[in-house]
């Protein structure tokens, strides 16, 4: 039981007990045997931290729903084509850009009404947070679904617990909750040795991912990775004057879109060049002009989408090097009082340890809201530049 679909999921055991007995009860349900009331339902909601998880524990449910052996043992082809995305009665929703319309979702609700091809379950899986990301209109199509499920179908959603209150509360009140934690350093260095990094490389990036372990396999595994960390935590030290602070914020804004851009390389082009393709894009034959004619509006459905995926890439990046930038002032502060806890930059001691002595306490607490202040207007759709400009003047400051 130790390796089975669960396995995956890091510093989560009250979670991953809640799920397997669920896990038994659904199969039990498929059987037509009687379950205990509450074990089993049809709609869940996973929340958490980012990083901690909850796309992983959504999906590695969907597959235990489908395993073949009642249980997610990981290795029948009901569990392996559902963790490759490719099982008929599971269907996953992952935002590629800022929301979901309600389009979208009426297509998922109508093709998840049917019955389980499988004859275990219709499974619909709302990862990367999408269950906040919905319309107005497009919560109100799935909370239909949701309020008069099919017998077979199961609705998994994801949404980061800092904000709950983005999800619908008709919708939460429906939903089964699953309440994910940062997992411990400890449990995220543990994982990245078992993927065969080496002991010290494993603590320094569990440490320095804060707890999220896609960033600390990341970190661990790609020097241009950690080299674009280092520029991050080099910014306190280079904002010596007001003109410092624009130069700063101009190249902040670019290291961090060039990540995302770099993550998406060819992406979009590989897209395109598909569906055209599919589309019949090149056809010489009689009607090929106008059917070329009837498709350009479906390229340029995928063109808006691919805009909006880059868009939504580049502000996780920024907003990721402005959790890095937070940590600092953080372990400044930590130096500043004293405090017998852990840091996250264990790397950089030298340079916080400088900054501490040279601070005081509430100027270093001054400049770590000045951080979590841009991420907030961010967030609330303030243009990056602007807001990132703003900060670094109020870094230099104090």
């Amino acid at each position: 039981m130790s390796e089975d679909v669960f396995s995956v999921l890091v510093g989560q055991p009250d979670a991953v007990t809640v799920l397997r007995r669920a896990t038994v009860a659904a199969a039990q349900l498929t059987a037509g045997q009687p379950v205990a009331p509450g074990e089993m339902t049809h709609a869940w909601l996973f929340t958490g931290p980012p990083g901690s998880g909850r796309s992983v524990a959504a999906k590695a449910f969907a597959a235990a729903l489908e395993c073949e052996n009642g249980y997610g043992c990981g290795a029948c082809n009901g569990c392996r084509t559902t963790l490759h995305g490719t099982h008929a009665d599971v269907r996953s929703v992952e935002p590629e850009g800022l929301s979901i319309g309600v389009t979208e979702v009426r297509a998922l609700v109508v093709q998840a009404a049917g019955a389980p091809g499988g004859g275990r379950w219709q499974v619909v899986v709302m990862i990367a947070d999408a269950a906040d990301r919905l319309t107005e209109s497009a919560s109100n199509a799935l909370l239909k679904a949701v309020e008069e499920p099919p017998d077979r179908t199961v609705f998994l959603l994801c949404a980061p617990s800092s904000h709950p209150d983005d999800v619908a509360v008709t919708i939460r009140s429906r939903c089964r909750l699953v309440p994910l934690r940062t997992p411990s350093a400890e449990a995220v260095a543990e994982v990245l040795v078992r993927g065969g990094v080496d002991d010290d490389t494993a603590r320094w990036a569990a440490a320095a991912s804060q707890g999220h372990v896609g960033r600390a396999r990341w970190l661990a595994r790609d020097s241009n990775a950690r080299d674009r960390r280092k520029e991050v935590l080099e910014v306190p030290r280079s904002l010596t004057n007001l003109s410092a602070c624009f130069t700063a914020a101009e190249k902040f804004i670019a290291a961090s879109e060039a990540e995302a851009d770099a993550s998406l390389d060819g992406v979009a082009d590989k897209e395109t060049a598909e569906l055209k393709q599919a589309l019949g894009a090149g056809g010489t034959g009689k009607g090929a002009a106008s059917a070329a004619r009837g498709t350009a509006g479906i390229v340029k459905d995928l063109e808006r989408r691919q805009k909006s995926r880059a868009t939504r890439s580049r502000r996780d990046t920024l907003d990721r090097a402005l959790i890095d930038l937070a940590a600092f002032y953080r372990d400044v502060l930590v130096s500043r009082v004293g405090a017998e806890v852990p840091r996250i930059h264990p790397d950089i001691a030298e340079v916080t340890g400088r900054a501490a002595a040279a601070w005081t306490p509430e100027s270093v607490l001054r400049r770590l809201n000045a951080v979590l202040a841009c991420r907030e207007a961010i967030e609330l759709n303030v243009k990056p530049k602007i807001a990132v400009e703003d900060m670094m003047i109020s870094l230099w400051r104090g």
